[in-house]
């Protein structure tokens, strides 16, 4: 079978299932065919790891939900993002990427998406979610983790038997790699952090790589 013809079976199988076709195609006509294979393939591994970590049936469906809709504003233009999440920060005002997740969520509820844990998963991918929302970290495990991006195997590993430990290692890789890079790191995805290490954690240094 081709790459194409096996993209359309997994679209079939991750998403159509549950009934999100029309979503599908919404975010298909928003992004590039290389960005709507990574969304199919995070869905892929948050199904899995949805599965792995005993999530309900109802989890199951947020979390592929959620991984449909994460990235669908991410290849909007700097001017889209604005529009659809208006910037609180001069980083965000200067970096408009950042504001992809928070477009995105936007973006669902303008489909009709009203699941506060799903809406919740799709902007917290970008920042981080709180350490008791299985659906988020599932989610933003999957995304730094998927298979396509060539990096954090060992997250994507961990996560299989131990998520909150997975979650952990990728919010702490996306700092350091922020750290490593010299960018400036926006002050939602440091609360994350704070609130899994401690407030008086220095940033950890695992051997991985972040991912936006």
């Amino acid at each position: 079978m081709s790459d194409e013809g096996t993209t359309v079976a997994t679209d079939a199988r991750v998403f159509t299932a549950q009934g999100l076709g029309r979503l599908v195609e919404l975010v298909r006509a928003r992004v590039t065919p290389a960005r709507f294979a990574h969304i199919v393939r995070v869905a892929e591994l948050a199904a899995a790891i949805a599965e792995a970590n005993g999530f309900t049936p109802q989890e199951r469906a947020a979390v592929v939900e959620a991984a449909l809709l994460h990235d669908a504003a991410r290849d909007l233009s700097d001017a889209e993002l604005v529009r659809l999440a208006p910037p609180r920060l001069a980083l965000e005002r200067a970096h408009p990427l950042a504001l992809h997740g928070r477009a995105a969520r936007e973006l669902a509820r303008r489909w009709g998406v009203t699941d506060e844990v799903v809406l919740g998963a799709i902007e917290g991918h970008v920042f981080g979610v709180a350490p008791h929302d299985r659906v988020g970290m599932a989610l933003y495990v999957a995304d730094v983790s998927e298979p396509g991006r060539g990096v954090n195997a060992h997250i994507r590993e961990l996560a299989m038997t131990d998520l909150p430990s997975a979650y952990r290692h990728a919010v702490c890789s996306k700092v350091e790699y922020l750290e490593r890079c010299g960018k400036e790191i926006h002050p939602d995805t440091l609360a994350t952090y704070r609130a899994i290490v401690g407030p008086a954690a220095p940033p950890a240094r695992p051997d991985a790589q972040g991912a936006s």
